[in-house]
Parts: structure tokens; sequence; C-alpha cells
């Protein structure tokens, strides 16, 4: 598999049995579909996600970003507390992550739970 953003080799990365892809330049991270759902109920899942999000936003204004699995162009999901913007798939709903996206994603729900 190749990354959506930089075309760089990706990584398979394991966490508590869930496998997800990583850059290996960019560092984003790619989930299947429900993986993403999966490890923000898990504690410590923020630690996949080792890039910087500085080097992350270089990608932000890419357009057309094509699935690394099944070629289909990715929407642009924005949400907006904490604010962040990835790439969903609808064919096969696979997520795209920059560096530093998925631990704000992670951390949004934390201080929901705890709250």
């Amino acid at each position: 598999m190749q990354c959506p953003k930089c075309s760089a080799g990706m990584e398979v990365v394991e966490f508590q049995d869930i496998e997800i892809d990583r850059c290996l330049r960019c560092r984003g991270l790619w989930f299947d579909r429900l993986e993403k759902e999966d490890l923000k109920r898990l504690e410590g899942a923020g630690s996949i996600d080792i890039g910087v999000e500085k080097d992350g936003t270089e990608y932000n204004e890419m357009v057309f970003v094509e699935c690394p699995k099944c070629f289909s162009i990715l929407d642009q999901v924005e949400q907006e507390e904490p604010y962040l913007k990835y790439e969903y798939c609808r064919t096969c709903h696979g997520s795209f992550f920059d560096a530093g996206e998925f631990k704000a994603y992670i951390s949004d729900s934390q201080v929901g739970e705890k709250s």
C-alpha cells in the first residue's frame, strides 16, 4: 500500500490487536472501516500517531486524494471541536489522518468521557 498523500510506503502498526497502516515518510495513518472508532475507545491508542502535527498540515490543501484501498477519490471531513480535517472513503469506509490529527481526534472523545 502507498500513502494517499505523499505516495511513500506504509508500514503495518498494531495496537491491541488492531492493525492500521502508517506512512513511512509523512507519518499519516490509514484506518480501515471502524478501526478509528475502535481505537478511539482504547486508552493509549494515540501512541500510534508518531507524526508531528505541523508536518501533517503540509498536505491539508490536497483536494483530490485517492483511496489507497479502492482508488476512489476521498471526501474531506471537517470536525469543529477540536478543529481537524481528515479524509474519508465513501466506498470502502476507510479514513486517512495526517500526522497529529488522530491524537486530536482521540483527545476530543477522552475529554468528553471525563466530564
